[in-house]
């Protein structure tokens, strides 16, 4: 009973952490993700902990709590996206895409059309259209409705007339 009142407790912080990060607050965020992560480790208190260390700069940090929140539970896609992303950011397109292509496939992930969107800008940046429309497709098939995705997919379209 005491591990699952823990867990509860480090995920209402985590919850707190995000709400946290949304006003801003991002060194509050920190406290709150660690203090979860004290409590009782997550992959979300991981996750979450590593996007905040990203907005500062720590990359490097980002992507090990990534690799944390993989090892406590596979199935959650935001860590795989998350490392994607940061190698995304340091122009590492190569090693980014196998980490996008595994949270396309991760069975417990929200929003699931990030992934896609990812790989997608990794193929405009190439040149690759052809491939980068089909990413796009992919995501669009997940929000029908999303006009920027849209509006992107035409544009690549184009290009390819």
């Amino acid at each position: 009973m005491a591990d699952e009142h823990n867990y509860l407790r480090a995920m209402a912080l985590v919850r707190d952490g995000l709400s946290a990060q949304e006003r801003g607050e991002l060194d509050q965020a920190i406290e709150l993700y660690s203090e979860s992560l004290e409590l009782c480790p997550t992959a979300e208190g991981h996750t979450f902990l590593g996007w905040a260390l990203s907005y500062q700069g720590h990359l490097d940090e980002a992507i090990e709590h990534c690799r944390d929140a993989i090892a406590l539970d596979p199935e959650f896609g935001n860590p795989y996206n998350d490392i994607g992303v940061y190698l995304m950011q340091r122009n590492e397109f190569d090693d980014a895409i196998p980490w996008l292509e595994q949270a396309k496939r991760a069975r417990r992930y929200e929003p699931r059309h990030f992934p896609y969107l990812n790989l997608g800008r990794i193929y405009m940046v190439r040149g690759e259209l052809r491939r980068a429309i089909e990413e796009f497709e992919g995501a669009l098939q997940i929000v029908p409705n999303d006009e920027g995705i849209r509006q992107i997919l035409a544009g690549l379209r184009a290009k390819l007339n």
